[in-house]
């Protein structure tokens, strides 16, 4: 078995996600006592969100290869970059470390193009939704046509995510809210819905939609259990 790199705490919150189901998943596929192999670092996400809101995506870069290189050195087999806002500077972390790097839109636009569905809604932080880094990928490797909500609608989402979610706080108006652009969205041409930031999950479930949900973290997590039991 490999050893996963998890580099979280973008927020914790959907860092806990990652190792419950990384050593869930490890255990239904093994047996027994069987657990995932995993060296983890976790950052402060403070720093990182002031940052991200001042723009200064080089001081993000910067914490980010170094805990990646951390990782590396400890003798990690691949990495994973627990959010999807931070794959903004994945190519930076990339060059930085000589270990594979799982892109989390790689393992999303894989299940989407399986499912047979073309046009795709996106929700996450405003930065995921607006920004190239991760449309432009799903869109050119993967041939999907990405469709994002409004702008009200993306500020909305986006304050859930930060105000509530890495708080670890669940509302049902806010679940109510997404509902609400989710159908926005479907009548856009959304055939299913990225839940585009790792928290999303704790918020919205398969059981609460009949729109079909592709949930980052778990398909994350799903390439990162097949990789580490491929010799």
């Amino acid at each position: 078995m490999k050893t996963i790199g998890l580099l979280g705490g973008m927020s914790w919150e959907s860092t806990t996600s990652y190792y419950s189901l990384l050593n869930r998943g490890i255990q239904k596929k093994l047996g027994g006592f069987h657990s995932a192999k995993i060296i983890m670092v976790s950052v402060n996400f403070q720093p990182l969100e002031e940052a991200m809101r001042q723009g200064n995506w080089d001081k993000c870069q910067k914490i980010l290869i170094e805990s990646a290189q951390r990782i590396e050195a400890a003798g990690a087999d691949f990495l994973l970059l627990c959010t999807n806002t931070m794959h903004k500077v994945a190519p930076a972390i990339t060059q930085s470390i000589n270990i594979p790097f799982l892109h989390i839109a790689d393992a999303t636009g894989k299940r989407i193009k399986e499912s047979g569905i073309d046009a795709i809604g996106l929700l996450g932080t405003r930065f995921t939704m607006e920004e190239d880094f991760y449309r432009q990928r799903l869109e050119d490797k993967f041939g999907l046509k990405v469709i994002i909500p409004t702008p009200e609608d993306r500020q909305i989402v986006h304050d859930i995510i930060f105000n509530e979610l890495c708080q670890g706080t669940i509302r049902d108006h806010s679940k109510n809210e997404y509902l609400r652009i989710i159908k926005r969205i479907r009548a856009d041409g959304a055939q299913g819905v990225i839940e585009g930031c790792t928290e999303i999950g704790m918020l919205i479930k398969q059981h609460d939609t009949s729109m079909p949900l592709f949930d980052t973290t778990t398909l994350h997590v799903d390439q990162a259990i097949q990789t580490a039991l491929t010799e």
